[in-house]
């Protein structure tokens, strides 16, 4: 879809190209000067098609990455460090600084989340306050994790005062889909723990990072975050090949986290949280609600082009309500308006990624190849930056559609008459996130729920998949994550419980006591925080 510039809105066309030419390490912003990689969107801003330059960012290496490791290492210092030592009520001012300053920025961060991977207007804003809040109620929890923390257990004639402390060093690595929010709910969790950190943003959605580069500086201690760009390759892979990276935090795919696992020489010592792939099954039964039904269907399929891990990626349809299902689905799905992020009531928008429409024809032809048809009028056809949504029937376990996940605008529909089908594909899947299913026999509803439960780590009931709220537990079975990542879990995530022990005598009694008075220990503490 070509767009002219005269009808971008004044205030999302880009008049000036970011060069993003610093980086945050050990709390300065350097200046970079070595090699330059630019940024382009998929959106043109011509009359004739052609992808927009929207800036430039540093290609760092090996020398940078590991600047930026001496520097999250002497921030920690061993524990001793300020930040991992700090009381929580100050801990928790720093990110207060740090969320206010952010604030100011969105109208910045929304625009570059349109440009640089074409989520619409409405979702960028949404990204944009929902990670406001996640901040918000990450600092509200940690009160009140802190609050349950300021007292004393005791057992078998041995005191014990437990909190949770920090891990170390946290490489933390995002996903370009959500380049804000996935990315801060790694970030934001680990860094306010007490752990310090390195953050290298995904290939998508660099360039929103640049306007919270100085809110990230000036709100907390030297050190505690460190943020380059480059290639994972050129930048992470040296940091894990030390051996001095106490957690991973990545959203991606599991091969990534894999290889950078491997890189590791103690891998025993390396704390895992991820957030990996997912291939979310919908299972439609005859009684379902179809107007509710399809409504879900076509969000959980298609919002943001299906470009989340939580998107709905084969859809099980029971063959007693599939013809009525065919029919009003592709209906819809071939009602859908395509437009740039910024047009009013754009559901479909360009895609980020240059090579993922030749991907998904990719994965179209192969399904055609093996018995498949398109059903809507509409799929497959492409534009400069986009292929139509392709629904997809019959598909079977061969097709790569149905083995791989799309993470695009591709529809798998697999029809069943005997419930066991699409749990006996799940069991056998390497995914465990969610389901959705749709339903009203609550004799049938039941039994299912019971055995999803043990599939999957959150059952959609009448309900598309999704992540929030962002208070839920969010994590997956097999290769779909490991811990688990939500405002209450993620401070557990990125954190040990340690604590201090000591027999119920006088002289302890008395030292504890002195201790707790005089204030001067941080961890040792019965203080409440307001």
């Amino acid at each position: 879809m070509s767009t002219k510039v005269e009808i971008i809105p004044e205030e999302f066309q880009i008049t000036h190209p970011i060069n993003q030419a610093h980086y945050l390490v050990n709390g300065e912003l350097k200046k970079w000067e070595g090699d330059s990689t630019k940024v382009y969107s998929t959106i043109s801003s011509s009359e004739a098609y052609a992808p927009t330059l929207l800036g430039s960012i540093p290609g760092m290496g090996e020398k940078e990455a590991l600047g930026a490791l001496d520097s999250a290492l002497n921030a920690y210092d061993k524990g001793q460090g300020v930040w991992p030592t700090m009381r929580v009520k100050d801990r928790i001012e720093c990110m207060e600084s740090f969320v206010k300053k952010m604030e100011t920025k969105r109208d910045e961060v929304v625009k570059l989340l349109m440009w640089e991977i074409g989520k619409s207007l409405p979702d960028s804003r949404k990204e944009f306050d929902r990670t406001v809040e996640y901040i918000y109620d990450t600092i509200e929890d940690y009160k009140q994790l802190d609050r349950d923390s300021a007292k004393f257990q005791k057992h078998s004639g041995v005191y014990a005062h437990i909190r949770r402390g920090p891990l170390g060093v946290v490489l933390c690595l995002g996903p370009y889909n959500y380049p804000l929010n996935e990315t801060f709910a790694l970030l934001i969790p680990a860094i306010i723990m007490g752990n310090t950190a390195i953050f290298k943003p995904a290939k998508h959605g660099v360039l929103l990072i640049t306007p919270l580069l100085e809110a990230f500086q000036t709100s907390f201690p030297k050190g505690v975050i460190n943020i380059l760009f480059g290639r994972g390759r050129a930048v992470a892979a040296p940091i894990m090949q030390t051996g001095k990276v106490d957690v991973l935090a990545l959203i991606g795919n599991s091969k990534s986290a894999n290889a950078l696992q491997e890189q590791h020489p103690k891998s025993n010592r390396l704390r895992l949280v991820l957030g990996l792939e997912a291939k979310n099954p919908a299972i439609v039964l005859p009684d379902a609600d179809l107007d509710l039904t399809i409504d879900e269907c076509i969000a959980g399929t298609l919002s943001f082009n299906g470009q989340r891990c939580t998107a709905l990626k084969v859809v099980y349809v029971h063959e007693d309500i599939l013809p009525e299902f065919k029919k009003r689905f592709t209906a819809r799905v071939d009602a859908l308006k395509f437009g740039n992020p910024w047009d009013d009531g754009a559901q479909l928008t360009p895609l980020p990624e240059v090579d993922k429409p030749a991907y998904i024809q990719e994965l179209i032809d192969d399904a055609v190849e093996k018995g498949a048809e398109i059903w809507n009028k509409k799929g497959g056809q492409h534009f400069d930056n986009y292929i139509w949504p392709a629904v997809l029937y019959p598909v079977s376990k061969d097709m790569r559609v149905y083995q791989e996940e799309q993470f695009g605008p591709v529809i798998p529909i697999v029809s069943f008459k005997n419930i066991e089908e699409p749990l006996d594909d799940m069991a056998e899947s390497n995914y465990g996130q969610q389901v959705s299913l749709f339903g009203k026999d609550v004799y049938a509803l039941a039994p299912l729920i019971d055995t999803l439960a043990n599939l999957v780590c959150r059952v959609n009931l009448n309900s598309s998949c999704q992540r929030g709220p962002d208070v839920y537990p969010f994590t997956g079975r097999k290769d779909s994550a490991q811990s688990t990542l939500s405002v209450h879990d993620a401070l557990r995530s990125f954190s040990i419980r340690t604590f201090v022990a000591f027999k119920d005598n006088d002289l302890n009694n008395e030292t504890i006591e002195q201790l707790l008075e005089a204030k001067l220990s941080n961890f040792l503490s019965t203080d409440y925080i307001l």
